[in-house]
């Protein structure tokens, strides 16, 4: 039966992997060949060139960030809100506002707005209609403002060495841009689905970034923390690395439940990841 990854087993794994040499391990002086699990892993990976990473959960951490930014908030204005409970209730309506622009109910509409057409009908029920305007439209940007998780950044910058590294995300491009710069999100290249015209996990959201990279799709490697994104993108032929984020929807949330092989890498962070990838 699958069982939720576990940082902890996946690291000693990947410890024993890296204690290969000339991909050969030694026992008792007998040598023993890596496992055919081992082998098809590395030759799934061994012509991807480039990483396009899911951003959402994935590279930085949305909810903390809005509950942080939610208690300056509630300081500032002698506000009392359960921040932990609005940043859930707003992620939850990404998912039923992406749905409307899919089934044609709403044209293309981007995320910031989106985003905003949530937030409206939260100020509402948390009775936060005493913010003005220029404080509504603040808030709605704090998605812009998203802080990294702690191993993001040494992470990438290492994956970047090896790989072209971009974003593959639903955020239009200007929040991507805008969440790079205020997180010091070291880039090669900023795509999201806005440039498609199709939120994932439609196919053509990752077809168009392997077609934008010039590359095949499948020396595109996608990143991500929801199993979801990593299943879609390999139906179009991507490699697909999941990464483990348990903290994403805090320390009593939800859990994605994968099993080991599922994905062609399963890493704990993005240092483990650099770790399998050679990078």
């Amino acid at each position: 039966m699958p069982s939720r990854f576990s940082s902890t087993s996946m690291l000693a794994k990947c410890s024993s992997r890296r204690r290969f040499i000339s991909n050969v391990a030694v026992l008792g002086g007998v040598a023993l060949l890596p496992s055919a699990s081992l082998f098809a892993q590395q030759n799934a990976v061994s012509n991807v060139r480039a990483l396009a990473f899911d951003v959402f959960g994935t590279v930085v951490d949305w909810r903390g960030s809005i509950i942080r930014e939610g208690q300056i908030l509630s300081a500032s204005k002698g506000l009392t809100v359960d921040w932990a409970d609005f940043a859930d209730r707003w992620r939850r309506g990404y998912g039923p506002a992406m749905n409307r622009v899919r089934s044609g109910e709403l044209p293309w509409t981007t995320i910031d707005e989106l985003h905003r057409m949530i937030l409206d009908d939260l100020l509402v029920e948390f009775e936060l209609t005493s913010l003005n305007e220029q404080e509504r439209d603040a808030l709605n940007k704090v998605w812009h403002r998203l802080m990294p998780w702690s191993d993001t950044v040494s992470g990438l910058n290492r994956l970047k060495t090896k790989y072209v590294i971009t974003t593959l995300s639903n955020g239009n491009v200007s929040l991507l841009t805008n969440m790079a710069k205020n997180a010091g999100l070291p880039w090669d290249a900023i795509l999201s689905a806005e440039l498609a015209g199709h939120y994932k996990p439609a196919p053509e959201a990752y077809q168009k970034a392997a077609d934008l990279l010039d590359l095949p799709i499948e020396q595109v490697m996608m990143v991500a923390t929801h199993p979801s994104d990593l299943r879609a993108a390999a139906r179009t032929g991507m490699r697909t690395a999941y990464v483990d984020r348990p903290l994403e929807r805090g320390p009593d949330g939800a859990q994605s439940v994968v099993a080991d092989g599922d994905f062609d890498v399963m890493a704990a962070d993005f240092l483990d990841l650099a770790d399998q990838l050679g990078a």
